[in-house]
């Protein structure tokens, strides 16, 4: 922990009273987790999202989903991820017996399901886009560094 997260703050939140109603998930005990760790280490690790998001437009030829991937993704990297999608029954990966094999990955049903659960934290994402912006830079004054000869 860094000596700038060692302090509680104990101000509340202007809408605590909201938050602190009732907890949105609640857990039988702290090591169920609520099935929370699975999903954010899918969904949390850097490419997982961009392919979902991807296949939610119809079905993709591997290098047609790695060009599609605005960040250069690699091969090996975007093999693993599709993998990975595949395994938790999210991607279904179809190979056609050509020479060379194509191909072709889509979501599934329950892919396809989490599309709307990206999309509302896409949307979320731009509505607080500003808010975020505004914290971030009185967090960022508040916590700058002093120059040298101050």
């Amino acid at each position: 922990m860094s000596a700038g997260h060692t302090a509680v703050t104990t101000t509340p939140a202007p809408d605590a009273t909201v938050a602190a109603a009732e907890p949105v998930i609640v857990c039988e005990t702290p090591q169920d987790e609520c099935g929370v760790r699975d999903v954010l280490d899918r969904l949390g690790d850097k490419w997982s999202v961009y392919v979902v998001v991807e296949l939610a437009s119809g079905v993709r030829r591997f290098k047609e989903l790695q060009r599609a991937i605005p960040a250069n993704i690699s091969q090996r990297m975007l093999t693993l991820t599709v993998r990975r999608l595949e395994r938790d029954g999210l991607v279904k990966r179809t190979v056609y017996p050509t020479v060379p094999p194509q191909v072709e990955y889509e979501l599934t049903d329950l892919g396809h399901s989490l599309t709307h659960l990206v999309k509302a934290l896409a949307d979320w994402s731009i509505a607080h886009r500003p808010a975020i912006a505004t914290a971030r830079s009185a967090w960022d004054t508040a916590h700058a560094e002093p120059t040298a000869g101050n």
